[in-house]
């Protein structure tokens, strides 16, 4: 019933940190109480948590990380054995998946559902648009672009113009699409513009569409902020038993293993770039003392609360990764910087429809083992991101918050790529550098700097980039969980965030000795699948929940 909660009576303050809506919204009628099936009361410490969300995730995930590190040489071949059958088999899948979700957001930028205020009909944005858009992008800034933004483009270059190769009827090259094979400039097109699909539209679309939902069934409906309220129009009350847990649960798995993946790659980079500054040993010691030590400083930031340590680390990192940034432009080949963004761009529309393609794949390794892996991984951050964006973006009409979220993140990836990818492709085609191609995926963005000015200072502001970044995503996707598994409230006790901040760190490690790379990239993989048949599940609660909302004029 569509309703105005002021004039009814009802708080504005609505219920544990979540605003009631503001003038006339729909709100769904539900004896429901956010908490009411928690367990609550002090052991040693406060507890609230929902028992059998939390029990069970909490279980599977201890019990995983338990066979892992006493069974490490048996599981490295279970994990190989799985990513490559996932892939290899349902691939299609997360590239259908993908296109859908993009399909469904700019579908409804242009219906007058776009006209529906998040937070209510007389809503007001919480924030200005510099502030917003800022925290937009260091949403869209992480561990991910480190690690990847040198070695990507470097990489497809290298396939690019290797040409495609045939055994027994089948390509065995990891060139995208057709290849390039000894055409400099096309393969260096190419190259670009396969990165650019894989951090451009695709995986904001999917942010965009937890993000909406989570904003438009907690802030308009007034359900809880977590993953099972977006199910209530096909479930109805039911979404309180147990279909809601097994959603809330997937949901846990998703954003854990989505995390953990990002923490690994932050953990392999970090070791490689200070093994390259000061000659620490880049071996698995070297990492498992990198990862407590860095889930010990996000412990340490849970402690002094969102304000003083996620607030304060994220501005941090947003200075220093736009000090980097600024810093490639003007002293890397500025020119080709500014011209590359453009062209870059015109590229990656260009090869668009042929990279989104899910059927019919010549280039199976590329499509399996690269798309695959990262809308997969794109998924599995869903929760993380979406309810990050979800909190910040009360007040913004649909359409809004639609093209801000698609367009700002997208913008920033194409220009990091750009800068960075780009330098080190001047640097390998026209000085000669045959370093940034031999190095490792995790050392190719140090010997990028290393060709720069000040590279020593340059490149141990990369290596605190990587560790703030591993401290804010173990932070803030530590409270994330902590809202999920504990029914929907926003100040569950620390101990809570602290218990998830530790499993965070003690599945990184786990999948690092258990199978390294391959296996962080298999879990995001497993548990990326299920949770793309419930993100897509979604979007038709989605379409049907904007359809009751009231409209701004």
């Amino acid at each position: 019933m569509t309703q105005d909660p002021k004039k009814s009576g009802e708080s504005s303050e609505g219920v544990d940190g979540v605003p009631a809506p503001e003038g006339p919204a729909n709100l769904i009628d539900t004896d429901y109480q956010i908490g009411q099936d928690n367990f609550s009361g002090k052991v040693s410490f406060n507890l609230d948590l929902h028992g059998k969300v939390f029990g069970i995730s909490a279980a599977v995930i201890l019990f995983f990380v338990f066979i892992t590190l006493a069974m490490q040489n048996q599981v490295e071949p279970i994990y190989n054995a799985v990513f490559d059958y996932l892939t290899g088999n349902l691939s299609w899948v997360f590239l259908l998946a993908g296109n859908v979700f993009l399909v469904l957001t700019i579908i409804l930028i242009f219906t007058p559902l776009a006209k529906v205020r998040l937070g209510g009909a007389k809503a007001r944005p919480d924030f200005s648009y510099m502030g917003w858009f800022s925290m937009l992008f260091a949403a869209g800034m992480g561990i991910g672009l480190m690690f990847y933004g040198v070695s990507e483009p470097v990489t497809h270059y290298g396939t690019a113009m290797g040409g495609t190769t045939v055994e027994d009827g089948v390509r065995t090259d990891w060139a995208p699409l057709g290849a390039a094979e000894g055409d400099q400039e096309a393969a260096q097109r190419l190259s670009m513009s396969a990165t650019i699909f894989h951090w451009g539209l695709h995986p904001w679309a999917i942010y965009s569409v937890v993000a909406l939902a989570l904003a438009l069934f907690s802030f308009n409906k007034g359900l809880p902020l977590t993953i099972r309220s977006i199910f209530y129009p096909l479930l109805g009350e039911r979404v309180w038993g147990w279909p809601g847990h097994i959603v809330d649960i997937l949901a846990v798995f998703a954003t854990l293993f989505g995390l953990a993946t990002s923490l690994g790659l932050g953990a392999t980079q970090a070791t490689a770039g200070l093994e390259h500054l000061f000659g620490i040993p880049n071996v698995d010691a070297t990492r498992i003392v990198l990862i407590m030590g860095i889930t010990a400083v996000a412990l340490g930031s849970i402690l002094l609360g969102v304000d003083k340590g996620v607030r304060r680390l994220s501005e941090i990192n947003l200075i220093l990764a736009a000090i980097l940034l600024l810093f490639v432009i003007l002293v890397g080949p500025t020119l080709a910087i500014a011209l590359g963004f453009f062209e870059n761009l015109g590229a990656y529309l260009v090869n668009l429809p042929a990279l989104s393609n899910p059927f019919g794949r010549e280039d199976a390794n590329f499509s399996q083992g690269w798309t695959a892996f990262y809308w997969s991984w794109w998924i599995a951050w869903s929760p993380f991101v979406g309810m990050f964006i979800a909190r910040v973006s009360r007040g913004r009409t649909v359409r809004e918050f639609l093209i801000a979220v698609l367009l700002i993140p997208s913008t920033v990836s194409v220009l990091w790529m750009t800068a960075l990818g780009g330098t080190a492709l001047d640097q390998y085609l026209n000085h000669g550098v045959q370093a940034i191609a031999d190095a490792g995926l995790d050392l190719q963005m140090f010997v990028m700097l290393e060709q720069l000015p000040l590279a020593e200072i340059t490149s141990f502001v990369a290596i605190t980039l990587v560790i703030v970044f591993f401290v804010t995503s173990s932070d803030s996707g530590s409270l994330v969980l902590d809202t999920i598994t504990a029914g929907g409230k926003v100040d569950a006790p620390k101990p809570q965030r602290i218990f998830w901040a530790v499993v965070e760190g003690a599945i990184a490690i786990a999948l690092l000795l258990g199978g390294g790379l391959q296996a962080l990239q298999t879990m995001a993989v497993s548990m990326g699948l299920p949770f793309a048949v419930v993100l897509l599940i979604g979007c038709f609660s989605i379409v049907k929940g904007l359809m009751s909302e009231p409209r701004a004029q």
